[in-house]
């Protein structure tokens, strides 16, 4: 080997070492964030993955939302939220965690969608064994649907181990009344609930409720209603994006929900692995402050016609 090919080979290593520390370090800074469980301490990334209609799925579509469970994990997610109502989705998670040995990885929410103690008692064993676990991290009442009843079963549960934490659910404005009579009446672990730019209610009311009772809030619907991520993707994002690290309309909206602090982790729904890897971007440093909140908030309703 002559010196100047000798140079070249050296100049060739140095640059592709330089490369991947580069790569590292990118890796590294938007590693996902965490956050704690108020009751608890424990810490859960702040993106997680919702299974309404993505999940509800035939045996031969499985490949692919076994591609967006490895996407979440590889990016530090470990929260999937289900539900009876959600039709195949919780026989096609536990499926898939089973065929990943995934168990150990996984914060695993579900819920009890029924009326009665012995018919919610039926569904939550039959989520159980869908789910292919003797402990499910996180029980929800499903839109609060008879309340008293489950939240009765679901301490006791939580004494004996079988459950780790509780919670209630809904997904409109018009129960938000509801949710905080109960958030201030009941000792609760989580709440999951509503919110997005165009969709703020919870900010008046619940999350500092939620804030200074110590529970944890799990964010559905971070993309609004009415089409608003449609609409936003037909424009350009603007030039504010780059400030908060944003590639993408959905990683937006997803960190102007990760913003309120109270957040503990959102729940975005999705069955495309490259949706999945787009939402994961959004769980790192930095997010909006309170001026370009506002500013987002402006000029998203512009945009959208909201």
């Amino acid at each position: 080997m002559t010196r100047a090919q000798f140079i070249r080979m050296l100049t060739a290593v140095l640059m592709s070492a330089s490369a991947a520390t580069a790569r590292t370090q990118t890796t590294v800074e938007r590693r996902m964030q965490t956050r704690p469980i108020p009751s608890s301490g424990e810490r859960l990334p702040v993106i997680g993955c919702g299974t309404w209609l993505g999940f509800d799925v035939r045996l031969g579509q499985r490949d692919r939302l076994r591609a967006v469970l490895e996407v979440l994990f590889e990016a530090g997610g470990s929260v999937i939220d289900s539900s009876p109502e959600y039709g195949a989705a919780e026989a096609v998670v536990g499926e898939l965690l089973a065929t990943m040995s995934a168990h150990e990885r996984v914060f695993l929410a579900t819920k009890v969608w029924s009326r009665g103690r012995e018919s919610g008692i039926r569904q939550m064993n039959q989520s159980f064994e869908l789910l292919r676990d003797n402990v499910i991290d996180l029980m929800q009442v499903h839109n609060l649907i008879d309340w008293r009843t489950h939240l009765e079963t679901m301490r006791a549960w939580k004494r004996e181990g079988r459950l780790r934490y509780i919670g209630i659910t809904h997904y409109t404005e018009s129960a938000h009344d509801d949710l905080e009579a109960i958030m201030r009446a009941e000792p609760l672990d989580f709440v999951q609930l509503n919110y997005a730019v165009n969709d703020r209610g919870a900010a008046n009311r619940l999350l500092p409720l939620a804030a200074e009772r110590g529970i944890a809030v799990l964010v559905n619907r971070p993309f609004g209603g009415g089409g608003l991520l449609r609409r936003l993707s037909r424009h350009t994002l603007p030039a504010w994006a780059n400030e908060i690290d944003c590639t993408s309309w959905a990683q937006v909206l997803l960190k102007f929900v990760l913003a309120q602090p109270a957040v503990t982790c959102v729940i975005p729904g999705t069955g495309n692995p490259a949706h999945m890897r787009d939402n994961v971007l959004a769980g790192g440093d930095p997010f909006p402050d309170a001026g370009l909140q506002q500013r987002m908030i402006t000029e998203i309703s512009n945009l959208s016609g909201n």
